[in-house]
């Protein structure tokens, strides 16, 4: 989920180089059942009107069978939404509505262990892989008792898995973490290739309001870090399988590292779920390699997967030296055997990986069975006693599906209380049936098996699936094979906790056309849209530059389902019958969703904007919504013109229009971030969000001038040392002790 902006990659063209075309507080209650048995620096700021982080001188401004069950009920003295929304905001700072207070409590940088130093923000910082990782992404909280058992009650003190998906960086080089910026040249210097490998992947951190206010605890013993070369074990049904083979793991049962992890989730066994997003760019290919393979299957597994022969990787980790963490970068067919060479490496990475937040002496694993795909958020449907587990997963990249796994084992209540949560996570995530979504045009759906004995598949021309590990590991090329919906990069999902629909954030798809060209997607009536958006008075984008909520109902088999659209983004000011089709406020107006998760304490439904398109009017947000339920709205024709001078009729499924009730803006982040990552304690009255690589559009050659940087964010908000801005968590709490969102 990781805006790179000008220095890499748009968030609107993040996809495949070679594309050939939740929350549910019933977890909560399964998990409290179990563990019950079972044994800094901080800026804050607050106002009379407007609250902001961000600058000196600050201005007011378990198991149950219920399969759905609502949250709990809204005290008298509540009302959900009843902050007044804040406005659009382009300050490097954190706006928040009158009586709310945020606090950074975690940044890039800061020690996990007593023996680290504290992180001087100049650019010589080292020992990374004992610190806070950069571009804080998804995130869950796991919580502790006073005694340091887990506790899913707790509110006071707990584990924040954190996700850290990338770092800022201009041609090649993570400039903020090197002195002078780094070396934007090959080969790049193994010191500085160090470092980045370092920052990437995930963190375990706790928290703590011992104190009275919230802290990260360096010395906790619960700390740690998965980077992008810790070792990690293969599991599910391509598990030793010849596809996972390399020099590494002979056996294909192990890989290293855990890379550009974004969207989260939290088993009903209380583990933590991490999806890694757009990872096949680290890696490259030379010249010759497709002959090398003979022209084989191989190859165009790897161009449907964004890799072709000759393309550079993102970072030139490879060049840094002839060491194997290096070297494992280059995905090349050298050796006369897969275990003599890393032809096979991109293979070991695209999954969710499980991780037991509480024990790290466990080995984390990577669950085959869910797809390789980009992956964002892994939402759990309704959780019922005899039934099967439902995950709902998207794959963001541009005109990719979505996904929904089902496990063969029906849920045993027995299983929230097991000793071995990973052992758990075998039984259910190892051994199940993965599905794609087709959507109709009558707003009906269907999810449709990914099996190898499924005709379409078996019978794919254009790959030769040789048996389910296959067809798991190359999900995608499955998914064009049975014809499933091509969307609008779907990131996040999250389970409606009300009534278990399943929500996800479709952030945007500028190659919507009327008439597509090669690469494009003609619209249809779940990606209905195709228009041109301005920004700044020039610069205009194409397609769906500013993206759409789907939310689906599960129908009377587990294959069926219906769904609509419950908002699409837009600006206020957009054409109501053809852009603005939820007919949004100035205070509700925004572009690109991206971050989406149900709150199991209030019910309300936050998401977070990853954009570039409305940036010349607002930086991204975070709103707060009291969906409905599917099929509230109205069917709506879109007609487009055609070359031909015909006409092209889509129509599409328009949820309830909001009102200004049931949709407000929240917050709003400072310069250049993206808003992300959201997790809460199980009270809601503390909430936790990242605010990713703020000032990322400063330009490398201005690394020594502080007065350049386009945010200088936390560092103005009284938070660590120097000015170079750091991607960091935040604590959100009520000025008079309530729910967050009341």
């Amino acid at each position: 989920m990781d805006k790179t902006g000008k220095h890499s990659l748009q968030r609107d063209d993040i996809d495949n180089a070679d594309h050939n075309s939740s929350g549910n507080p019933t977890f909560d209650a399964v998990l409290q059942a179990r563990l019950s048995r079972r044994n800094i620096l901080r800026g804050t700021v607050g106002g009379a009107a407007t609250a902001l982080l961000g600058s000196l001188s600050l201005t007011a401004c378990g198991g149950s069978d219920d399969p759905a069950p609502t949250p709990p009920p809204v005290a008298p003295t509540e009302t959900l939404l009843g902050f007044t929304a804040v406005g659009k905001s382009l300050a490097d700072s954190v706006v928040l509505p009158a009586g709310y207070t945020a606090s950074v409590i975690y940044a890039l940088g800061d020690p996990l262990t007593a023996a680290t130093g504290a992180y001087n923000n100049d650019g010589n910082d080292t020992d990374f892989e004992n610190r806070a990782g950069d571009h804080h992404d998804g995130m869950e909280w796991f919580g502790l008792d006073a005694d340091g058992a887990p506790s899913a009650s707790a509110t006071e003190r707990g584990l924040l898995a954190v996700n850290h998906e990338a770092t800022t960086d201009e041609q090649k080089s993570s400039f903020f973490l090197h002195a002078d910026g780094g070396t934007a040249t090959l080969p790049r210097p193994a010191a500085e290739v160090d470092k980045e490998l370092a920052i990437h992947g995930i963190a375990v951190v706790e928290v703590s309001k011992a104190s009275g206010d919230w802290a990260y605890v360096q010395d906790s013993t619960f700390n740690q870090r998965l980077t992008a070369i810790s070792e990690i074990e293969i599991a599910g049904p391509a598990r030793g399988h010849a596809l996972l083979v390399t020099k590494y793991s002979t056996d294909g049962t192990l890989t290293r590292g855990t890379l550009n992890n974004c969207g989260t989730g939290k088993t009903p066994w209380g583990t933590f779920l991490t999806g890694e997003e757009n990872w096949f760019g680290y890696f490259t290919r030379p010249v010759g390699d497709d002959a090398a393979r003979g022209n084989d299957k191989s190859v165009t597994a790897l161009k449907r997967y964004g890799r072709s022969e000759g393309a550079a990787s993102r970072h030139g980790w490879e060049t840094a030296g002839a060491d194997d963490k290096y070297a494992r970068w280059i995905n090349a067919l050298t050796g006369a055997s897969a275990s003599e060479d890393y032809r096979n490496e991109l293979n070991g990475m695209g999954y969710i990986v499980e991780v037991d937040a509480y024990d790290k002496t466990v080995a984390a694993k990577k669950r085959t069975g869910l797809g390789r795909f980009a992956h964002e958020s892994a939402a759990f449907g309704a959780v019922t006693e005899g039934e099967p587990l439902s995950v709902y997963m998207g794959d963001d990249s541009r005109g990719e599906y979505i996904y929904k796994y089902v496990s063969n084992a029906a849920w045993d209540a027995a299983d929230a209380e097991a000793a071995d949560r990973m052992a758990v996570g075998d039984k259910y995530l190892d051994d199940g049936k993965l599905y794609v979504a087709k959507f109709n045009a009558d707003g009906s759906g269907e999810w449709v098996e990914l099996a190898v004995a499924n005709a379409d598949i078996a019978g794919y021309s254009t790959y030769d699936f040789a048996d389910q590990a296959d067809v798991v590991v190359h999900a995608r090329l499955a998914a064009d094979a049975v014809g499933a919906t091509k969307m609008d990069r779907p990131e996040w999902c999250s389970t409606n906790p009300a009534n278990g629909e399943v929500y996800f954030a479709l952030t945007n798809n500028t190659r919507r056309r009327v008439e597509p060209a090669a690469g494009e997607f003609a619209p249809d009536s779940a990606n209905p849209r195709v228009y041109t958006d301005v920004k700044g008075g020039s610069s205009t984008s194409e397609g769906n530059p500013n993206g759409h909520i789907m939310r689906m109902k599960e129908g009377a088999t587990v294959t069926a389902f219906a769904w609509d659209v419950y908002l699409f983004g837009a600006e206020a000011s957009a054409a109501p019958g053809a852009v603005n089709l939820s007919k949004l406020t100035a205070d509700q107006d925004f572009s690109s969703p991206d971050g989406l998760v149900f709150s199991r304490s209030t019910g309300i439904c936050w998401f977070q904007t990853d954009d570039g398109a409305y940036t010349d009017v607002t930086n991204c947000m975070m709103l707060a919504g009291l969906p409905g339920e599917q099929g509230d709205g109205e069917k709506v024709m879109l007609s487009y013109d055609t070359a031909a001078g015909g006409t092209l009729e889509v129509d599409t499924y328009v949820g309830k229009a909001p009102t200004a009730d049931t949709l407000k803006r929240f917050l709003v982040g400072p310069v250049g971030c993206e808003i992300t990552g959201l997790a809460e304690t199980p009270d809601g009255k503390a909430m936790f969000v990242n605010i990713q690589h703020p000032g990322e559009n400063t330009a490398m050659a201005d690394i020594g001038d502080a007065s350049k940087y386009t945010s200088q964010w936390p560092s103005n908000a009284g938070y660590g040392s120097g000015l170079r801005p750091r991607s960091a968590t935040i604590v959100i709490t009520k000025d008079d002790g309530g729910r967050i969102g009341t």
